[in-house]
């Protein structure tokens, strides 16, 4: 663990040059805090009493994920620790926050990601339970599963890996298994299912690559590849691979329409027949 904030704040690199999303969040926090005075403890126990965007989510995550089991002290520590050892899993937060503002809008600051959407704070919390499982800590990472799963209806395999710049919108249902991958700049939306065919103890699970799109009840499954900047169809049931820059769509899905460019950017659910 971390001797204090100040080391945290150093050791990710903040001192001195704080990053343009900390600089907004901070902005948003103390304009709230004025509109809404209610809100100005929360506000500042959240946001604005840290020193860095990394102090500030270590301490938000814990206090949602806190509980009789394991204190809010205990996880923001574990939180601290994969922070100091793994600066990146910071700079992935920092882009996935950046996703939620680019592509959802419904967000008109960031405090609404940050303090309030579960997507986004799901994602956070299996990222530290990702670093866990790669230190062979397993029954630990579990336990950060179970409070995601309890706390936002979303359950991914601690052993999945996912990229930087993931928007998950909405994200009840959200299944991703164990042998899983998915990469930078991906969009998906409630309900979707990174599963497999049937009992199977090896890879056995979809590879999502960069800059999907995954409509809302997708389901993907068995050890399938989904192309750069493919699309699927909202309630699809995907079975085979999916080439680069493809639209498919149905059950099974197929197929439909023309090439698609940068799907996940463009959050565009709409299918070119060519009609």
């Amino acid at each position: 663990m971390a001797d204090g904030r100040s080391t945290l704040t150093e050791a990710i690199g903040y001192a001195g040059k704080p990053a343009p999303v900390w600089q907004k969040l901070r902005f948003d926090a103390q304009q709230q805090a004025q509109l809404e005075p209610a809100l100005a403890s929360y506000l500042n126990a959240t946001v604005l009493n840290h020193d860095s965007f990394a102090e500030a989510l270590s301490y938000h995550l814990a206090q949602k994920a806190g509980g009789p089991d394991m204190s809010a002290l205990g996880i923001r520590e574990i939180c601290a620790d994969a922070y100091l050892a793994d600066p990146a899993i910071v700079a992935a937060a920092e882009r996935d926050l950046q996703a939620v503002l680019d592509r959802d809008p419904a967000t008109r600051t960031t405090l609404q990601p940050f303090l309030f959407f579960k997507g986004f704070m799901a994602l956070q919390t299996h990222r530290v339970g990702h670093w866990l499982w790669g230190q062979g800590r397993e029954t630990l990472a579990f336990f950060m599963q179970s409070r995601m799963s309890e706390l936002y209806a979303v359950d991914i395999h601690p052993a999945a890996p996912i990229g930087s710049g993931v928007f998950i919108d909405h994200a009840t249902g959200i299944v991703i298994g164990e042998t899983a991958r998915v990469g930078d700049d991906v969009s998906m939306l409630h309900g979707v299912t990174l599963g497999g065919t049937g009992k199977v103890f090896t890879d056995r699970h979809p590879k999502i690559g960069n800059g999907v799109l995954l409509g809302a009840g997708c389901k993907i499954l068995g050890n399938i590849t989904i192309g750069d900047e493919a699309r699927v169809g909202s309630g699809s049931v995907v079975l085979s691979d999916v080439p680069p820059r493809c639209s498919v769509a149905g059950v099974p899905a197929k197929p439909v329409g023309g090439a698609c460019m940068k799907p996940a950017q463009t959050m565009d659910q709409k299918f070119d027949m060519g009609l």
